[in-house]
């Protein structure tokens, strides 16, 4: 036996002759009687299988040990006993080392081949303690996989309770150790597959005995968080993540972002680590369990982790893109990366330079990225592993921001929202180049910075209300929003105004050729400092000298006096940013007598003042009319809309008796006819509802009640100034301001009476004079202010405005609304004079106001909340809340046809086809702050964390405006008399 075995190892020879000697060798076992022969027989077969030299002699091994064992069943029991395994084991095979997988294969197969046998068991014990042992010891990923197979063909092996648990650390200790150095494909898919079967093992295991998985998964977090610099844990650990129970991520997240004793540096190690996990290629769910741990510290907010994490590890999540593999899992965490990313733009920064490659995907509505972004944020993620207090208060769905009330301050808080709305000033103001100055207008742009960009659901503007306060303004009393509006408005003309004088006061010489370098920078930075005041889009030169405000507000009217007697007219043009708008005597006063709207005797037109001083009308101005177009009858009639009180506004007023007019021409007294008539319409037009009333009876203020209609859409009457101004009494037609149903009736008299052909086109004449005279500007309800209130010294201010979706932020009415245009030419002339709403058709002003797009086209900015509304809630809430009454109106111009340019910049230059681009001192003051918000709300959530919660905390949910009214502002609420009134008598009407 012992020649046989040396010539067949040691020959070299043929295949034909070793077939004939493993033939004998295998005839030899079988024939074997003796115990010496049995013996040699089995160190044959051992030598074969462990020390062979090459395959084909382990394979010889193989077949002779099979026919040993089938015939010598007792002889190789005995041999092959619990000692020689455990020597095996313990001190390997000659020269071989215990730890090379061939002692387990050939373990492996012993086992197969005696496992009907009752000493099998004994064997078993042994292997439980030993495997234990071997793993920690660390064996290399083929011993570990030669181990796996052999567990998982006899589970007996595998150790149990206590043992079990203490295995199944051990072995993740052991995955973790592995480290792959190999640099050829077929070296690296032999170590993925060894690898593969080792979290096999760990899997049955954890399928046979739930028991040891909630331990093994703490041992691999124990690993991953570990932060020693000298151990760096194998990715190899990623092979476990898809043999966890998806449904178990709620526990374990929950588990591990709300445990005190894990400290933000072990966390953070665990993260980075998690996240390497997405370059093993056969990892399943690493993705999801990576997502799930950066929504889980979002919701507890532990933001300085996050923050972390992204900027260390968003090169490495981009750089896996380029393999297949792990493409899609690695995407899916980039893209939660990027979206959550929100205070800053520095993580989309590391990766921007690649993009490039990606220039041709799919664009996404606007909406939609809107809607995801919101969703995405870290501030939005809900918190459902805390409750009560530690939830945190998310932006608004809307994505707007609020403003918070520092006191009584729901008056600059409704205004700014209503500037922030007005989408082409906002985009100007931000476009503005301001770097280093220290003006209003930079504060604005400061302000609107925050609000388009910030994480927080609700900014508090300190620092602007202490630069926009008037100086009458005492702090905590409730103020007029009107009045503030025009205050800053203003502030910012006059300043701006100011800078334009002194750039222009400055030497612009051109400096010689041979001038120094110091004064080539003092000259250039000259040129940057006139250039701040100047947005990017007017930044060429130009003769339009009108201030930011003039250019977006400003409007001009033109006040003429006419002589009755001797038709002499005085004429004085007026500037104007707002429009006071006057209720007609007779509205309803709160607490007065209904009796005052008086049916004898009708009641003259009356005005405002326009740019400041009392709008009370002077004793005097009502007098007998020169025609009954000069008359508004105060009867029942339906509410009052915004185009009845710009009529009132622009109607003819008599200047007689007391109040009569002092003729140059005459040189005495006279009868004279007073009108208005715009001849500059403004980009917005402000329009303020003078409520407030002074009552000569109580000598107190009162508040005027009276429901006004707000239309979407008007047109307001502008003139041409070239064309000079006639008196009334004067032309063939008075002014008409009758209702458009008046209007119709006079059309069809006309119509009715045409019996003379010359009359007719003389008619036809005067009415195409007319209309080139007189330009029908439509405009678009922008913003709403609403007073909320019985009088002028307490309530509540709050604003509706116009959600404006687009590229450009334009709205074509005509198209949108499908305005009616078939008006008869009558009424054309009629409405030519007068401001007007343009009707909807039936259909569409049924169907409208109930589709969902419309539902979210509005905005109810109240304070510190931000909702969704529609606009037949804005139309209906004087009607739902007697006390909320709109104050201040703002209508944005619409571009005629003809009017727009290429680019989506109007004609006049006043349109800016984006939102511009931050610029680097706004967007590091956002990112700032953002920082210093997510730190805030990480702080408040471990401390509150830290506190039991003694009682429960009632908060007020962002629900439905209709439910209840806005409510009022300051500790008085509503009805009370709220710190303090409206401190300035110009805004009433007496």
């Amino acid at each position: 036996m012992d020649k046989i075995l040396e010539g067949l190892v040691s020959s070299n020879h043929s295949v034909p002759v070793k077939k004939a000697i493993v033939k004998k060798v295998v005839e030899a076992a079988e024939r074997a009687v003796t115990e010496d022969q049995c013996q040699a027989l089995f160190t044959l077969t051992t030598r074969l299988i462990l020390l062979g030299e090459d395959a084909f002699q382990k394979q010889i091994g193989s077949q002779v040990l099979d026919a040993y064992a089938r015939y010598h069943r007792p002889e190789f029991e005995r041999f092959f006993s619990k000692d020689f395994v455990l020597s095996l084991l313990q001190q390997g095979y000659g020269q071989l080392d215990r730890k090379d997988p061939a002692i387990v294969e050939y373990i492996h197969c012993c086992l197969r081949l005696l496992i009907s046998c009752p000493s099998v068991l004994e064997i078993f014990s042994v292997i439980q303690v030993e495997v234990l042992r071997m793993v920690c010891e660390r064996p290399d990923p083929a011993f570990c996989a030669r181990l796996s197979t052999l567990l998982s063909d006899f589970v007996q092996c595998i150790p149990r309770d206590k043992s079990g648990v203490l295995f199944c650390q051990q072995l993740v200790r052991t995955i973790s150790s592995f480290h792959c150095f190999a640099s050829q494909e077929q070296e690296l898919r032999e170590y993925v597959g060894q690898v593969t079967k080792v979290s096999a093992l760990l899997q049955n295991i954890w399928k046979a005995d739930p028991a040891t998985l909630l331990p093994s998964l703490q041992e691999v977090f124990a690993i991953i968080a570990s932060t020693d610099p000298s151990f760096d844990p194998s990715i190899a650990l990623a092979s476990l993540v898809q043999h966890i129970p998806v449904q178990m991520i709620t526990v374990l997240i929950k588990s591990l972002t709300t445990d005190q004793n894990v400290r933000d540096a072990n966390m953070t190690k665990a993260l980075c680590r998690m996240i390497d996990w997405l370059s093993w290629p056969l990892a399943q769910h690493v993705d999801t369990w990576v997502i799930a741990l950066l929504k889980g510290l979002a919701a507890v907010q532990k933001f300085t982790i996050l923050i972390d994490v992204t900027l260390l590890k968003i090169e490495l999540v981009f750089s896996r893109l380029w393999y297949p593999i792990v493409r899609q899992g690695a995407l899916a965490v980039l893209s939660h990366m990027l979206l959550s990313f929100q205070h800053s733009p520095e993580a989309f920064h590391l990766v921007r330079g690649r993009l490039f490659s990606f220039q041709d995907l799919p664009k996404s509505a606007e909406e939609k990225i809107k809607l995801v972004l919101n969703q995405s944020a870290w501030t939005s993620q809900s918190n459902s592993f805390a409750s009560g207090l530690l939830k945190q208060a998310g932006k608004s769905e809307t994505g707007k921001t609020g403003l918070v009330n520092l006191g009584n301050t729901c008056y600059m808080n409704s205004i700014i929202q209503t500037l922030f709305m007005a989408t082409d000033f906002r985009r100007h103001v931000l476009s503005l180049h301001l770097n280093g100055s220290n003006t209003l207008m930079k504060k604005l742009q400061l302000l609107f910075a925050f609000l388009a960009h910030t994480q927080r659901a609700a900014y508090a503007p300190r620092n602007f209300l202490e630069a926009s306060r008037p100086p009458w303004f005492n702090m905590g009393s409730q103020q007029d929003c009107s009045e503030y509006l025009r205050f800053l408005l203003d502030r910012l003309h006059e300043e701006e105004k100011t800078l334009q004088a002194l750039d222009s006061a400055k030497p612009k010489a051109v400096s010689p050729a041979d001038t120094s370098s110091k004064d080539s920078a003092t000259t250039s930075a000259q040129e940057d400092n006139e250039q701040t005041i100047l947005p990017l889009a007017e930044a060429k030169p130009g003769d339009d000298t009108r201030t930011l405000i003039e250019k977006m507000f400003g409007g001009k009217l033109i006040t003429s006096i006419c002589c009755t007697l001797c038709n002499c007219i005085s004429e004085k043009e007026e500037p104007f940013t707002d429009l006071s708008l006057a209720f007609c005597p007779g509205t309803t006063l709160q607490d007065g007598p209904q009796t005052q709207r008086q049916s004898e005797e009708p009641k003259a037109l009356c005005q405002g003042s326009v740019n400041g001083g009392s709008e009370a009308p002077e004793p005097g101005s009502a007098k007998a009319p020169a025609s009954n177009a000069h008359f508004v009858p105060v009867t029942n009639e339906p509410p009052l809309s915004v185009p009845d009180l710009v009529n009132y506004f622009l109607a003819p007023e008599i200047l007689d008796g007391d109040n009569a007019y002092f003729c140059e021409k005459c040189s005495s007294l006279q009868r004279a006819e007073k009108t208005i008539k715009v001849v500059s319409a403004p980009e917005y037009l402000i329009l303020t509802l003078l409520r407030f009333s002074y009552d000569a009876k109580c000598h107190v203020r009162r508040k005027i009640l009276d429901n006004v209609t707000i239309p979407p859409l008007i047109r307001l009457p502008v003139h041409d100034p070239s064309i000079p101004t006639q008196c009334s009494s004067s032309t063939s037609s008075p002014l008409q301001v009758d209702s458009p149903e008046s209007s119709e009736n006079l059309a069809k008299k006309l119509k009715s009476s045409q019996h003379d052909e010359e009359e007719e086109k003389a008619r036809i004449d005067g009415a195409e004079e007319m209309s080139r005279a007189i330009q029908s500007v439509p405009y678009v309800l922008s913003s709403v202010v609403i007073h909320s209130g019985i009088s002028s010294e307490s309530g509540h201010y709050y604003s509706y405005g116009r959600n404006i979706n687009g590229t450009d932020g334009a709205q074509h009415p005509d198209n949108q609304y499908g305005i009616k245009e078939d008006l008869g030419n009558a009424q054309a002339e009629s409405s030519l004079y007068t401001c007007s709403a343009p009707s909807l058709p039936r259909e569409q002003s049924e169907t409208l106001p109930n589709s969902s797009q419309e539902a979210k086209d509005w905005l109810l900015f109240n304070d510190s909340r931000v909702t969704f509304t529609s606009f037949q809630s804005v139309q209906n809430i004087t009607n739902r809340f007697p006390k909320d009454t709109a104050y201040v109106l703002m209508y944005r111009k619409q571009e005629l046809p003809g009017q727009s340019l290429n680019g989506g910049l109007m004609a006049n230059g006043m349109r800016l086809s984006a939102e511009p681009p931050l610029q680097k001192e706004l967007l590091d003051a956002i990112i700032k702050d953002n920082k210093l918000y997510l730190q805030e709300q990480e702080l408040s959530a471990r401390t509150q964390a830290l506190q039991a919660p003694s009682s429960s905390c009632s908060f007020r949910p962002n629900g439905s405006d209709d439910n209840n009214p806005p409510g009022s502002c300051g500790p008085s609420g509503g009805g009370g008399g709220g710190g303090g009134g409206f401190n300035t008598i110009s805004r009433l009407v007496f």
